[in-house]
Formats: C-alpha cells, sequence, structure tokens
C-alpha cells in the first residue's frame, strides 16, 4: 500500500480526532493548554498505545507534523466563537468522530499487519488506535468514554468492521490503496447508518426486562438499608419538607414529614422584645 495514502489517511484522522477533543475542552471550559493537551490527546493517544505494543518508536515523536495538525485544530475551535454557535454543532463533532474512527481503524490495522502480527493481534490493535484517544479525551474531561456507552449508536462495531475487513483483505491478498480507501468509507457509511436510524449495541438484560430490572436486585452485603433517592414533590407548607431518609425503620422517603417545632421558650415568629411576642425564658425553679 502507498506510504502517501497511509500517511495523508493518519493525518486526516489525527485531525478529525482532535477537532473532537477541543470541542470538548471548550464545553469543559479547559484554558488554551487544556484545550491542546486535550486534542493531542484525542488525536494521538490510539496511536501512541498502538505503536508501544507493537514496540516501535510513536510516529508522533518523530514526524513534527503528527504535533501540529492537533495543535492547528485546537487553536481553531478555541478562538472561534462561530463554530460553537453553529446550530448544528453537535452534528458536526459527530460526523468528525465517525470520519477518524473509520480511517484509523484501517490505519492502525494495516501498521500491525505490516509489522508481523496476525489476525488476532492486528484486529484488536487497529481497534485501540480507533477509540484509544477517544477514550483517553474522555478520561482527562470526567466523562464516561463513548466506548462504554450502549447509547452511542455503534461506536465500536464499525470500528470492528473495518479492522477485520483489512485483516481478511490482507490473509486474501487483496489490501491495497484502492480497497482500503473503499473499506474505511465502508466502516464510516457503517456509523453514519447506526446515527441516522439510531441503532445501538444490546443492552444487558436486566435493563431491557422492565420485570428484571437493576431495582429489583437484592442489595450487595452490608448495604441492607440503601438510602432512597429524594423525590420531587414540593412541600405543602412552609413548616413541611420533604426528606431523604433511610427506608427501614424510618418515615419512607416522598412522605411529608412536618419540620420540628420550635421550642416554647425560643422566639416565636415575628416577635419584638418587650411586646406580646417576647422572648420568654425557662420556668423558674
Amino acid at each position: 500500500m502507498s506510504d502517501v495514502v497511509l500517511y495523508s489517511m493518519d493525518l486526516l484522522g489525527i485531525f478529525a480526532f482532535a477537532l473532537s477533543g477541543a470541542f470538548l475542552a471548550v464545553r469543559k471550559d479547559f484554558d488554551i493548554f487544556g484545550t491542546i493537551i486535550m486534542a493531542e490527546a484525542a488525536g494521538l493517544g490510539g496511536g501512541l498505545f498502538r505503536d508501544l505494543v507493537i514496540g516501535v518508536t510513536p510516529v508522533a515523536f518523530t514526524d513534527l507534523g503528527y504535533h501540529l495538525v492537533p495543535v492547528t485544530a485546537a487553536l481553531a475551535v478555541f478562538f472561534s466563537s462561530r463554530i460553537h454557535r453553529h446550530d448544528r454543532l453537535p452534528e458536526v463533532v459527530d460526523l468528525l468522530d465517525v470520519a477518524a474512527l473509520g480511517l484509523f481503524s484501517v490505519t492502525g490495522t494495516i501498521k500491525a499487519l505490516t509489522h508481523g502480527f496476525g489476525l488476532t493481534a492486528a484486529i484488536p490493535l487497529g481497534m485501540a488506535g480507533a477509540v484509544g484517544g477517544g477514550v483517553l479525551s474522555s478520561v482527562l474531561a470526567a466523562e464516561v468514554p463513548a466506548l462504554l456507552r450502549w447509547s452511542r449508536d455503534l461506536y465500536i462495531l464499525p470500528a470492528l468492521v473495518g479492522a477485520s475487513l483489512v485483516a481478511v483483505l490482507d490473509a486474501l491478498g487483496a489490501l491495497n490503496a484502492f480497497t482500503a480507501v473503499v473499506t474505511a468509507m465502508f466502516a464510516i457509511g457503517l456509523r453514519l447508518l447506526g446515527l441516522h436510524y439510531g441503532w445501538h449495541t444490546p443492552r444487558a438484560f436486566v435493563w431491557r426486562n422492565p420485570f428484571a430490572g437493576m431495582r429489583e436486585q437484592p442489595p450487595p452485603p452490608g448495604h441492607d438499608h440503601p438510602t432512597v433517592p429524594l423525590q420531587s414533590h414540593p412541600p405543602v407548607s412552609a413548616r413541611e419538607t420533604l426528606r431523604d431518609v433511610p427506608v427501614a425503620g424510618h418515615t419512607p422517603a416522598g412522605i411529608l414529614a412536618p419540620a420540628p417545632p420550635t421550642p416554647w421558650y425560643g422566639p416565636r415568629p415575628g416577635a419584638v422584645e418587650g411586646g406580646p411576642g417576647r422572648l420568654l425564658g425557662p420556668p423558674p425553679r
């Protein structure tokens, strides 16, 4: 396969992932250095992990272009206010993520195959190169990575399909620049279909079955009295409030519990010293 095509696909994927990481950093209100770090992590994180596992010097440390591309993406996002005011910004970020996912799943698998790895190792390495940057940037931003969320429409499945097709084409001797680009487009198209139709990977049975949900499971050992979440019911008066109390031996949550009464020797509401509501002391002994 042509090195120029592989290099171009790598830079395009890095730029797309870097833009996604920079958008996340701006949404989290990071400063300019935080935005650059997030763009570098999203754009280069998966490739760094892949190269370290393969046992070669990461290209990001030997080619200046691999660092300039994420920095350019970070600066463009950080200093542009028009981009963030665009109504279709979330869709644009998703499209960039889709493009990077498809490109990296192909280039990562090809690099693993060229270094002598078999199918069972090249496919996971290609997937790691595709999703590793997004996972690293999400962890830095204290968010659950899209890789672990079932609601992210077919996030890891396109990467798996792209890496697997590259490995199969290499085994058949049909891997070249054209078939690699077609494979990347196929992975991108699968992800776009998932976004358009809302396709998801399956959830666990206890979440899909309303009669066998997680809330029906027994509490773990040592948590015999779980706390019921506070329910959003307004109090009926100023002296009554909702309280988040344990279930066993106490008032159930959601029931209006009166506030404790004011002590008889304390000030009454609206009392004025010396007037009808004057402060009272304790009874004489």
